[in-house]
């Protein structure tokens, strides 16, 4: 019998001595290339010719997002890896296309002078409600509100006893002798009532409702001021219709973005905070309306990761609002009905292109847990300012009892800013929204809350290339662009179209916005059809859309007397 033959074991191989080796040599390469690539889905990101990008991954607890940001926040390379500009290169700063538009709200030879419109013994007196931009829209549309009666208007008197317990007077906000005197041509105004007139007796009060068209007005008040000869409207805000004829649109303009300037005293203080943002800025910088305090919070009726102290304090301000019923915090999340996070607003501007390096002017009041959950913000921008942080004690002493002398403060900083961005839709954003369209399409950021909160509660974990993609593809249509509301749609203050023309050889202010602007909002699925008409729109008119405090996508806060004060 012949001998067995022994089989031989080479770790598992069984193939002759050069095939094994040959394995094991493959074998080893695998290895090492599994220890030198990238993890599959980052991109490449760990490829050491590339720059470093953050990845973040969202929690829903606040605590956990909070600590992921500051890490990126305070990792060096990863801070600096998006510069100042994104693909948009430098119209990430400024609209190229804003240029070919410009403000137009003179008169027409049809108009006719204020001593033609007015009456005697007509006197309209109002009293503004609200904040200061609530009251800024009162005192716009008394104006109009006076030329439709054709009255005269006595300079308007702002709330002392709301809310804010603000004591200012007109004159200790605006310069009335310039707003008197700027619009001398479309009403007549007057400081007080004449003696002969004030003696006689007091005024008849009146509280119209909320957008009241010119019918409205010959119909409630006029009859009245016929009779008594002086009228006084109360809680005036939001009661001239958003829809009027374009010449009553134009006053509106006349008297917003002209008639209507701060005091030298407010004016200086202002100035002097934009010359100290350029001067640390190099040139230019982002202003943020952060809108992030524990009012604004408790209406929107959402939920931010506060654990039972928060539900419980905001809970005791929503109770403010009687009318308001129990919210859903996630639903008015889905629906882009709440405002982002300090550190999320600081993620939106990070992923749209602007670096570490760049400088924000923060308007805001006291902020809802303070520094810590400012520090993710200031984290991924440390350029971070303010008033205070700008101007020393003794400078802002004559404002700081009086809030709206110090958010008027804010109103320049924002108004001169590069960028302004807003976390709400509340009336100052509106404001300074349609005032930088007017101006000429001064880049406005408008978080497109309902795609951006979605971006934030969904993802568990994504590159930062990726999300950076997102977000710019879900900002765009909220850059402050002039195409992206069609004439006709969105509240006048904010899209105020009637009053913007486009540029041409003869440069004409006859020129039809219609014919300029464009239909963007077509088959967009971030449009939210629900507050939008579509009842054509009458000859030489602006359409009224927007319910009394919804614009449509995104957030809408109103001041806090928008709800109490009816």
């Amino acid at each position: 019998m012949g001998s067995r033959r022994r089989r031989r074991y080479h770790g598992g191989c069984a193939a002759p001595g050069v095939a094994c080796w040959a394995v094991a040599l493959l074998l080893l390469m695998l290895a090492f290339h599994c220890v030198l690539s990238p993890p599959l889905g980052d991109g490449g990101r760990n490829d050491p010719s590339r720059p470093q990008s953050p990845t973040f991954v969202q929690s829903n607890n606040l605590g956990e997002l909070r600590r992921n940001v500051l890490a990126m926040g305070t990792n060096a390379q990863a801070s600096n890896v998006l510069g100042d500009g994104s693909k948009m290169g430098e119209e990430l700063w400024d609209s190229g296309a804003g240029n070919d538009f410009y403000g137009c709200s003179n008169a027409s030879t049809e108009f006719a002078g204020a001593e033609a419109n007015t009456e005697s013994n007509r006197y309209l007196m109002i009293e503004a409600s609200g904040g200061l931009n609530q009251q800024r829209t009162g005192i716009i549309d008394a104006v109009v509100a006076a030329r439709i009666l054709k009255a005269t208007l006595v300079i308007p008197k702002l709330d002392q006893k709301s809310f804010w317990e603000d004591s200012s007077d007109f004159s200790d906000i605006f310069d009335a002798h310039y707003f008197i005197s700027s619009l001398s041509k479309d009403v007549k105004i007057i400081q007080q009532l004449p003696d002969t007139i004030s003696k006689k007796s007091l005024p008849y009060k009146i509280r119209v409702p909320r957008k009241c068209t010119p019918l409205c007005y010959d119909n409630r008040v006029l009859p009245a001021l016929l009779k008594k000869n002086v009228v006084q409207l109360t809680k005036f805000d939001y009661r001239v219709s958003n829809r009027l004829e374009t010449y009553l649109q134009k006053l509106r303009c006349r008297v917003n973005y002209h008639a209507l300037r701060f005091t030298d005293t407010i004016h200086k203080m202002g100035e002097t905070l934009v010359q100290r943002m350029r001067e640390k800025s190099g040139g230019r910088f982002i202003a943020l309306h952060l809108r992030f305090e524990p009012d604004m919070l408790a209406f929107s009726g959402c939920y931010f990761g506060g654990g039972e102290t928060e539900r419980r304090e905001l809970g005791t301000i929503r109770k403010r609002w009687k009318t308001l019923h129990e919210a859903n915090s996630d639903r008015e999340r889905r629906h882009g009905k709440c405002p982002l996070t300090p550190e999320e607003v600081g993620l939106m501007l990070r992923a749209l292109g602007f670096g570490r390096g760049v400088h924000i002017y923060v308007a805001s009041g006291d902020v809802y847990g303070g520094e810590e959950t400012l520090a993710p913000l200031k984290a991924l921008f440390p350029n971070f300012y303010s008033k205070e942080i700008l101007a020393s004690k003794e400078e802002l002493e004559p404002f700081l009892p009086f809030s709206s002398r110090m958010a008027a403060l804010d109103f320049v900083v924002c108004d001169q800013s590069n960028v302004f961005v807003t976390n709400n839709n509340g009336n100052m954003a509106r404001m300074l929204a349609g005032r930088r369209r007017y101006f000429g399409h001064k880049r406005t950021i408008r978080p497109n809350t309902r795609k951006l909160n979605s971006l934030f509660l969904n993802r568990t974990s994504m590159s930062w290339d990726r999300f950076a993609s997102e977000v710019q593809t879900f900002q765009k249509g909220f850059m402050g662009e002039p195409n992206e509301v069609e004439p006709g749609r969105g509240g006048f203050y904010e899209y105020p179209l009637d009053c913007i023309c486009k540029k041409s050889k003869a440069r004409t202010e006859h020129k039809d916005t219609t014919d300029i602007m464009e239909n963007h909002l077509a088959g967009r699925e971030d449009c939210d059809l629900d507050f939008l008409e579509h009842t054509p729109l009458p000859a030489g008119s602006s359409n009224e859309t927007e319910s009394d405090y919804s614009h449509g996508n995104g957030l809408d806060i109103p001041e806090i007397d928008d709800v109490i004060s009816d």
